[in-house]
């Protein structure tokens, strides 16, 4: 039913600051305040309140078909201009909606980084859940997303679940200190993927990104280092490929 992640929309009060911004934190010019990478688009939409993600979009061969087994799966969807939106009752509160995507769009330009240092596509996106079990049933169950991990950390103090989504990972994390309850899940935050770590770790501290220093990551064989500025608030990470540097 579900092909890829498709798209994610941020939502923030001056709007053409925050595309400025991430023109400078992606490498990449914008489009009508749309950002495409690799592997899922970013558009940006302009909003007088608190800048946050505010929905994701996933690709669909057919519509009709997706709609058709949502609804035997208990979900409620409303027909829109750009597909289906899914009732947020059955989606914990985080907006989605499915789209029919036959052929991903051509990539942003860069602003003049190489592409080495630009980034070059989604790795993850995370959903704050205070509610697991519930997560897994909705995300697996229903969507039918791959579960490929399920693992509990005390050092890290969270669960994390990742389902495979085309060729990136929606990422459901739980604060295990909070225990469980029945409130709403929330889009929380994004991990960029860049071919060349070092190179894009120099091009943004150059253009004035303050980024932390990088650190091996939880995946083997990965570094990463957190994102502190040009994220319109989004809680923001960039990991590199195999090896160090």
């Amino acid at each position: 039913m579900i092909a890829s992640l498709d798209h994610v929309v941020l939502r923030a009060p001056f709007g053409e600051a925050a595309v400025a911004a991430y023109e400078t934190l992606l490498g990449r010019r914008a489009e009508s305040s749309r950002f495409q990478l690799g592997n899922v688009g970013l558009a940006i939409e302009n909003e007088a309140t608190t800048a946050h993600l505010a929905s994701m979009a996933f690709a669909t061969e057919s519509l009709d078909k997706a709609e058709h087994l949502l609804q035997r799966r208990n979900v409620q969807t409303t027909r829109a201009g750009y597909g289906l939106a899914l009732d947020p009752a059955a989606t914990h509160g985080v907006p989605i909606a499915l789209i029919e995507r036959k052929d991903r769009p051509v990539m942003s330009d860069l602003t003049g980084a190489d592409e080495a240092a630009a980034i070059a596509g989604l790795d993850h996106i995370v959903i704050r859940t205070p509610n697991p079990e519930r997560a897994v049933a909705f995300y697996g169950g229903r969507l039918g997303l791959d579960l490929r991990l399920d693992r509990s950390n005390p050092q890290w103090g969270t669960r994390l679940l990742f389902f495979r989504c085309g060729d990136l990972v929606v990422e459901i994390a739980h604060d295990l200190g909070k225990g469980v309850s029945a409130g709403p899940d929330q889009l929380w935050g994004l991990s960029w993927r860049v071919p060349d770590i070092a190179r894009a770790h120099a091009r943004l501290q150059k253009s004035g990104v303050e980024v932390s220093s990088p650190r091996d990551g939880r995946r083997p064989g990965t570094q990463v280092f957190s994102v502190l500025s040009h994220t319109a608030n989004v809680p923001t990470i960039v990991i590199g490929g195999l090896g160090r540097w």
